[in-house]
């Protein structure tokens, strides 16, 4: 259902790494076995949250604890993580599949992991992570490293259909806008999504579907940023 990344190289010493994002809640200990196969036992240097939706906050206060770690979040997305604020409600009537219908469920509720959260630098640098740059994305920041091309894209772009429980269940790897039902300032979207095809990407990394790579991947980034309010926008 969501994605979450590990940056750093296989064997990383303590402190050698960084995650971004944290999943949904009850899986902390999957994403630790992950980390565990990967790094050992090894904490990060950060955490570095794409933004503060519950499906990427799930076990963001556990790890954080557990890790005694920084937390790093775009300055818009501290009052969701620092218990001040509510995200506002879905639009369950975004059409695409039972999703939208279902979004009035899911937590709105903010967290509270005040005591380790840090603003991302204003020059666009990233906390320990030499090469890259974050980019506002607004809902989200992306991450991006120049040097071979690589985009961490948080939800500004998807390579699922997460309106549909069937696309969600198969993904099968396809460009999308954000979820429409979590969209709340679509010009900013349209924005964001031609921001990230002018920067020419060789990966993507999304918040949820499949990482998409090659010349494929980039016809599709563009396709969606020239085509963005045929394709990406909720039929009134």
């Amino acid at each position: 259902m969501v994605n979450v990344a590990f940056i750093g190289p296989a064997n990383a010493r303590d402190r050698g790494w960084v995650l971004i994002d944290t999943g949904v809640a009850g899986t902390g200990s999957q994403i630790a076995a992950g980390i565990a196969s990967r790094f050992g036992t090894s904490r990060p240097a950060a955490i570095i949250q794409t933004h503060g939706h519950f499906d990427h906050v799930g076990a963001l206060k556990e790890l954080g604890e557990e890790w005694d770690v920084p937390i790093y979040a775009h300055d818009l997305e501290h009052p969701f993580l620092t218990g001040q604020q509510s995200y506002p409600a879905p639009d369950a009537g975004a059409e695409g599949g039972i999703m939208p219908k279902l979004a009035p469920l899911f937590p709105r509720s903010p967290i509270d992991v005040s005591a380790r959260l840090r603003s991302l630098p204003d020059d666009g640098t990233v906390p320990h992570l030499p090469g890259w740059r974050w980019l506002h994305t607004p809902g989200h920041v992306s991450l991006w490293r120049e040097a071979d091309r690589t985009l961490i894209a948080g939800d500004a772009v998807i390579t699922t259909g997460q309106e549909s429980a069937y696309e969600v269940a198969v993904q099968q790897p396809e460009m999308h806008g954000p979820p429409r039902y979590f969209t709340p300032d679509w010009a900013a979207a349209a924005a964001s999504v031609s921001l990230l095809a002018s920067l020419e990407p060789s990966l993507i990394v999304t918040g949820h579907g499949r990482a998409m790579a090659g010349p494929e991947m980039l016809a599709a980034l563009h396709r969606l940023a020239d085509n963005f309010e045929e394709i990406a926008l909720p039929r009134a």
